[in-house]
């Protein structure tokens, strides 16, 4: 602290100005109370006093090394979860993984892609992420259910019409295909599309032009095909349902987004993505779930995969009365379900060691890294929780 033309005191300030993170041990043979105050109140993260045991500061630099460690990891986290999107593709199971890795390698391509998977598994979240990292990212992205239009209201949607094509035309039309010309279509159920319509696509996917109803005259664009199914497209090719040459054309990249049912690992992840959008949606200070909701959680089999999920800890959200998500809230089908089991004696293991960390994570995010209090959201002592720190 003593030295000629400047003290320590000023250096830590100017060392904290210069990095706010950085841990400062402050050593000094001229230590007091009232200068020990003073340096922990500028921000110091240690005080040692002259003399000093060696074995003292070795201590001492580990502790503040384990700090500073802990503040780069909270704040990567931290960073990460507020980069994350509505339309962000969440999970970090070797499924997802693999998902991602096709993404990234398809979507620079600018080739047709088919996702396949169940309802509410996430297909147009995959359609726009493709459209996103893709070349066409600037220009529009537009969607459709061919599953929840007639024929002749899907042709109009999708192709256009002319004016006075039929009765009730009283103007021209334009259809999605020239619309989302320059970006990117997505044709989500397109195993509903009838055949009519799927011999038009096909031109379009071989030629580059279309016939608007009504028209002579072909009009032509240039856009990426995205489609998807929630049944298997080559199921359909064999039944008849659905033309081979048009499922080939639209295979060329397959994606295959798996039930949440098969991936009960990326259920905490998803959970705490959904709590943070509709906490803050509906002014919700709710940072943390409890262990037994939690299990519930991701125990349930979710038929509604993704989709049901994301309604379930919405509806828990307004119900919750309490600062941590409970399973008060929980629906009674959560609440009743039978619990899924993986028939492995290693996976449950392996999953709750990944589950404890994340927890531990989010509530030294949530409390900014105050182990104390962290220590009373999870429920356990704060010796308890040093251990299982340094153990993960």
């Amino acid at each position: 602290l003593k030295m000629p033309h400047i003290n320590g005191g000023e250096i830590l300030k100017a060392a904290l100005k210069k990095d706010p993170d950085l841990p400062v041990i402050v050593i000094t043979g001229h230590g007091s109370i009232d200068s020990a105050i003073e340096a922990m109140k500028v921000g110091a993260h240690d005080y040692i006093q002259k003399p000093f045991d060696p074995e003292e500061l070795i201590l001492a630099v580990r502790k503040a090394e384990e700090h500073f460690g802990l503040i780069k990891k909270n704040r990567e986290l931290s960073a990460q979860l507020a980069t994350i999107k509505a339309d962000e593709l969440i999970g970090a199971s070797a499924a997802m993984r693999e998902v991602k890795s096709i993404i990234s390698r398809a979507a620079p391509l600018d080739v047709t892609v088919l996702i396949s998977g169940e309802t509410g598994t996430g297909k147009e979240l995959v359609a726009r992420l493709i459209h996103r990292a893709s070349r066409r990212a600037g220009a529009r992205f537009l969607a459709i259910n061919c599953g929840g239009l007639s024929e002749t209201l899907l042709d109009s949607e999708l192709f256009g019409h002319e004016k006075g094509a039929f009765t009730g035309a009283s103007q021209q039309k334009t259809g999605l295909l020239e619309a989302a010309d320059g970006g990117s279509l997505f044709l989500d159920e397109i195993n509903s599309m009838p055949h009519s319509l799927q011999i038009k696509l096909l031109r379009v996917l071989q030629e580059g032009s279309f016939l608007r109803v009504g028209a002579t005259r072909e009009t032509s664009c240039d856009l990426r095909i995205i489609s998807a199914t929630n049944a298997d497209l080559k199921a359909c090719v064999k039944e008849g349902s659905f033309r081979d040459d048009l499922y080939y054309r639209l295979h060329v990249m397959n994606i295959h987004l798996p039930p949440l049912r098969e991936r009960h690992e990326d259920i905490p992840e998803l959970c705490y993505h959904f709590l943070a959008k509709y906490g803050a949606r509906y002014g919700k200070d709710i940072k943390v779930i409890s262990d037994r909701a939690l299990e519930l959680l991701c125990g349930a089999q979710w038929p509604g995969n993704v989709r049901e999920l994301e309604n379930v800890i919405s509806r828990a959200v307004i119900m919750e009365e309490s600062a941590s998500l409970t399973d008060i809230a929980l629906p009674e089908e959560i609440k009743t379900t039978k619990q899924s089991s993986t028939g492995n004696t290693d996976l449950p293991v392996m999953r709750l060691n990944e589950m404890e960390q994340f927890m531990i994570k989010k509530a030294l995010i949530a409390t900014g890294n105050n182990k104390a209090r962290a220590a009373q959201l999870l429920g356990i002592d704060s010796s308890t929780l040093w251990r299982k720190m340094k153990k993960l």
